[in-house]
C-alpha cells in the first residue's frame, strides 16, 4: 500500500503568512503540521509516499528530503497548477500503479493516526472508504449523504444547501478503482476535478463505498483560529523538559519545553508552552497554549495562546493574545506622542488596534 500526500495549493486563508511560506510547513507546536501526516502514514506501515507539490515545492522538497528521517521513501510529483483532489490522483497514476493507497491532505491534522484505519482498509478492501465527522458549517466542505442503513448514497462539494452535517475528513483510502472514476468526471463549476465527483462516481456505478465516523480530533489547519485551536490540542500532551538557562528570578509554571540555548530572564511562563532553541525571553510573560519557534526575541512583553515563527520579536508590548505571528517580524509598541499608529501590511493581512 502507498501513500498519496496533497501539499501543493495556494493556501489563501492563511495569508499573508503563505504569500512567502507553505501552509503546510505552518508550525504546530514548533514542528510543521505536514510532518505530523508523514508521521501518521510511517505508523501505519507505509513506506512509499508520493507528495504532490504546486507553488511551494522547493520550500517543501528541502523540509522533508528523501523521507528518510520518517521511515518513507519520497517521491514528488509536480502538479502545475491547484486542479482539484481528482486531478491529484490522475497525474500521480504513474507512481501509484495497481496498489492500494491513501490519500492524506497535507495541511489536516487528526489526533491518534490512521493506523486503524489502514489496517481496517487492508482487511476489508471496498472500492472507497472516507472518514467523516460532523461540523457546524458544511457548506465549508465536501458534505456525504448517508441512507437510513448508514451507507454512503451521495456527496457534494461545499454545497449551498447542505444535505448532512457529516464533512469529509481530509484522508481517503482508495483501491485501484478510483483511476477510472477520476478519468471518467468532468471539471467542476470551479475548474477543479472534485474527488467527492469521483467517489460519486463510483457509488453510481455500485461500487463498495464506505464511511467511517470519527469522533476524535480532525483540524483543516486552513485558517488562523484553526491553526491556534491544533497547536492547544498539541501543546496539552507536551512533555515538559528544560535545555536551555532559566535564571532565579524567573518562574517556570506547568507543562513547558525549553529548548536547547533558550535564555529565560526575569519572566514567566505559564504552560503547556514550548519556546524554541536560541530564543531570548526577558521581562516578560508567556502564557498557556503559545508556541514560540527557534531564534525569536520576546522582551517586556505579554504573549498567550499565539504562535511566533523563527526570527521574530515581541518588544515592549503590552498584551498580544490568539495571534499567528510570521518570520521575521518585529512587533513593537507605537510611539506616545504623536498619537498614532503606523503600519505596514501585506494583502489580505487583519489587524486590531485598541484606539
Amino acid at each position: 500500500m502507498k501513500a498519496l500526500v496533497l501539499s501543493g495549493g495556494a493556501g489563501t486563508r492563511l495569508r499573508p503568512i503563505t504569500h512567502t511560506s507553505a501552509k503546510q510547513l505552518v508550525p504546530v507546536a514548533n514542528k510543521p503540521v505536514l510532518f505530523y501526516g508523514l508521521e501518521a502514514i510511517a505508523e501505519a506501515g507505509i513506506t512509499e509516499v508520493g507528495i504532490v507539490v504546486g507553488d511551494t515545492a522547493d520550500e517543501i522538497r528541502e523540509a522533508v528530503g528523501d523521507g528518510s528521517r520518517f521511515g518513507i521513501k519520497v517521491t514528488y510529483i509536480p502538479q502545475e497548477a491547484p486542479l482539484g483532489l481528482a486531478h491529484a490522483v490522475l497525474i500521480a497514476q504513474d507512481f501509484l500503479g495497481d496498489e492500494d493507497f491513501v490519500m492524506y491532505l497535507g495541511d489536516n491534522f487528526i489526533v491518534g493516526g490512521i493506523t486503524g484505519l489502514v489496517e481496517e482498509f487492508r482487511s476489508e478492501r471496498p472500492d472507497a472508504q472516507i472518514l467523516l465527522t460532523r461540523v457546524p458549517n458544511p457548506t465549508a466542505f465536501g458534505v456525504a449523504e448517508l441512507d437510513g442503513a448508514g451507507r454512503v448514497v451521495g456527496l457534494e462539494e461545499k454545497p449551498k444547501v447542505p444535505k448532512s452535517d457529516l464533512a469529509l475528513v481530509g484522508v481517503y483510502l482508495f483501491t485501484p478503482a478510483i483511476h477510472e472514476a477520476v478519468r471518467s468526471i468532468k471539471p467542476s463549476w470551479r475548474g477543479e476535478l472534485e474527488i467527492t465527483h469521483a467517489i460519486q462516481w463510483l457509488i453510481d456505478a455500485k461500487r463498495d463505498v464506505r464511511s467511517t465516523a470519527i469522533s476524535g480530533y480532525w483540524k483543516d489547519t486552513g485558517n488562523v483560529t484553526d491553526m491556534l485551536e491544533v497547536n492547544r490540542s498539541v501543546l496539552e500532551t507536551l512533555e515538559p523538559a528544560n535545555e536551555g538557562t532559566v535564571d532565579e528570578s524567573s518562574e517556570i509554571i506547568g507543562r513547558v519545553r525549553i529548548e536547547a540555548g533558550v535564555n529565560v530572564r526575569g519572566s514567566r511562563v505559564v504552560g503547556p508552552v514550548v519556546i524554541g532553541a536560541g530564543t531570548t525571553v526577558e521581562n516578560a510573560y508567556v502564557g498557556p497554549f503559545t508556541s514560540i519557534s527557534p531564534d525569536c526575541r520576546i522582551v517586556d512583553s505579554e504573549i498567550e495562546y499565539s504562535i511566533v515563527l523563527r526570527g521574530s520579536s515581541v518588544t515592549g508590548v503590552r498584551r498580544v493574545e490568539a495571534s499567528l505571528i510570521g518570520r521575521d517580524v518585529e512587533v513593537t509598541p507605537a510611539p506616545r506622542s504623536p498619537s498614532a499608529h503606523r503600519l505596514v501590511l501585506g494583502d489580505h493581512s487583519k489587524v486590531q488596534i485598541s484606539s
